[in-house]
């Protein structure tokens, strides 16, 4: 008997993203999705809320730049104090 001809495996497609601070490309994983909804600006830890999102590297760097325009931009919105406060908050629990 013949044996079937196999073809090469293709790699798995990983999806890319840009972190709005620094505009560097990367994998999807790497960044954190940022979701404005009607209530507000919040962190989609989950990365499936509905709503305009944003992403940003979990560096303190693009967390300041993307806080003091980069996001408002990128969400078509206003952070207001509340928003920043809230992301502020995520950020100083979750840097390494």
């Amino acid at each position: 008997m013949a044996k079937a001809k196999q073809s090469p495996r293709r790699a798995k497609h990983v999806p890319q993203r840009t972190c709005v601070a620094c505009r560097a490309v990367e994998a999807k994983a790497g960044l954190v999705r940022l979701v404005r909804t009607p209530e507000g600006v919040f962190v989609d830890t989950q990365g499936k809320q509905p709503g305009r999102g944003a992403y940003l590297h979990l560096q303190e760097a693009c967390w300041q730049r993307g806080l003091s325009g980069a996001l408002d931009k990128a969400l078509r919105t206003s952070l207001n104090e509340a928003d920043r406060t809230r992301l502020t908050e995520f950020f100083a629990q979750a840097a390494p």
